[in-house]
């Protein structure tokens, strides 16, 4: 991964030239003329919005009245979207970024369970949550619910798919537990009453070292990629080098994104025989992308790298191959991890096909070169856009319909199994494939479609993100002419 201050210049844009007139006030809408410059400039998207086009409007009085036009920063910001829940499913705009920035490195208001919802039968309009781990030190660990639990209503309502929101949103909720038989939902009569805290999860869920004939196999289940955890990761790599682990099971099933860089890092942990070598490779709009190719196109890439940010050393396995569990909720990050491997060395994915985000977002604050410092005081808005894609060594990344499993297998509501232990059955699946000894046989998995989980209902819950502008390799200037 290329460092801050590795290479820094000046990008001068000049599209908008009628900025240097004196005369005309670019704060007449401040929220909403920092929203339109900045997706001008970054929006991956640009050039297919007509009112993003640089020659759109001749001078600032014409975009300030242009802007004047709308009810709301929020209003303006989806108008401006290509294709919105449809081409561009994830930029945002938020109107306070504290919220944003806690929520990217995994602080969130949180009561403890980590759950997924699916349908209950074909119609999909009634669904079902299912307990997939419990946070340490939430009111949820103090509670009696664990993983496989399922609960079918909140406060006595049923969910369904248009109520689901707005019931499990509340600070304080019951759950109302059921059992699960073979596809059929029970009432049990059982409940759990949860309150939200604010919560900063560590990532580094679970690892375990299992033995198996000549194997010493790790395992680690890693829910997200929170740079502010890299010192954790790094160490729970070098727990599993310590023991002599030889294969590797990476449990992504729950894990939703987040910060490229730390996906570099994981990458390198996992392998170490590719240091500098290229990782992945940026794809930004195409006046960003024609700058970077102009001046410096090694700006663009993301090399595997050997130490982290703060100049720890990197512990690396070394590995040739490497096993990675996934479900419906692997995204982002996690699919960068997938696709950017597979060229190198072996990735055989086990469980269901993934999300399917292949794009990128950067935090735009409203400052003169969109970065946190020297930002406006005015107001508390930021915006998370989608910016850029990413392609491994070999320029693939279409895998918007999801990356598809080797060895197909969905977890199952009857048997969910221990997290970590080697006959929970996505876990023993893998064990089975590594020491080809054909004692394991493929549970039938569930039929129920998948709708949502506790992640992705959260605003920025599947982001995979650069830090931040700084960190493409460059330092933006607005040059006013």
């Amino acid at each position: 991964m290329k460092k801050i201050g590795l290479f820094l210049t000046t990008l001068m844009v000049t599209a908008l030239a009628f900025q240097s007139c004196e005369d005309m006030d670019d704060n007449a809408v401040p929220v909403n003329d920092f929203i339109w410059k900045g997706l001008n400039l970054y929006y991956l998207w640009q050039e297919d919005v007509p009112q993003l086009a640089d020659d759109r409007f001749g001078n600032q009085g014409a975009l300030n009245s242009y802007l004047e036009g709308f009810s709301s920063p929020e209003s303006l910001f989806q108008s401006l979207l290509y294709e919105p829940g449809v081409i561009d499913r994830f930029s945002v705009l938020v109107s306070d970024y504290r919220v944003l920035e806690n929520s990217l490195q995994g602080v969130t208001t949180n009561n403890g369970v980590e759950f997924g919802l699916v349908y209950t039968d074909d119609t999909q309009t009634n669904i079902f949550g299912y307990v997939r781990y419990i946070l340490p030190n939430s009111d949820a660990s103090t509670k009696n619910i664990q993983r496989g639990d399922v609960f079918y209503a909140i406060n006595g309502t049923p969910l369904t798919d248009d109520n689901f929101r707005g019931l499990l949103n509340n600070e304080t909720y019951t759950l109302n537990l059921a059992d699960y038989n073979d596809g059929t939902i029970t009432p049990n009569g059982e409940e759990v009453t949860l309150t939200k805290t604010e919560y900063a999860e560590n990532p580094v869920f679970r690892t375990n070292v299992i033995t198996e004939d000549d194997r010493t196999i790790g395992y680690l289940m890693y829910n997200g990629f929170f740079s502010n955890y890299d010192e954790e990761l790094n160490a729970a790599f070098g727990q599993l080098a310590g023991q002599g682990v030889n294969e590797l099971v990476l449990d992504l099933r729950y894990n939703s994104g987040g910060s490229v860089r730390t996906a570099t890092y994981l990458a390198s942990m996992i392998t170490g025989q590719f240091n500098g070598q290229l990782f992945a490779r940026e794809q930004w709009n195409s006046k960003l992308q024609d700058f970077y190719e102009s001046n410096n196109p090694e700006t663009l890439n993301d090399n595997f790298p050997t130490q982290l940010s703060n100049g720890a050393a990197i512990n690396s396995l070394n590995l040739n191959s490497v096993y990675i569990l996934t479900t419906r909720s692997t995204a982002s990050a996690s699919e960068l991890i997938i696709n950017c491997l597979q060229p190198y060395i072996d990735v055989t994915v086990i469980g269901d096909v993934t999300t399917g985000k292949n794009v990128g977002s950067v935090t735009l604050y409203d400052s003169q070169n969109f970065t946190r410092n020297n930002r406006s005081g005015s107001h508390t808005y930021a915006m998370q856009p989608i910016v850029l894609r990413i392609v491994n060594v070999d320029g693939f990344g279409e895998y918007e319909q999801g990356i598809a499993p080797d060895i197909e297998l969905r977890e199952d509501f009857d048997e969910l199994g221990v997290l970590g232990d080697a006959n929970e059955p996505l876990l023993a699946a893998a064990i089975a494939d590594i020491v080809g000894n054909g004692r394991f046989s493929l549970p039938t998995g569930n039929n129920h479609p998948f709708f949502k989980d506790s992640k992705n209902i959260r605003r920025f819950g599947t982001e995979m993100y650069v830090e931040d502008v700084s960190e493409g390799g460059f330092t933006l200037i607005k040059e006013l002419q």
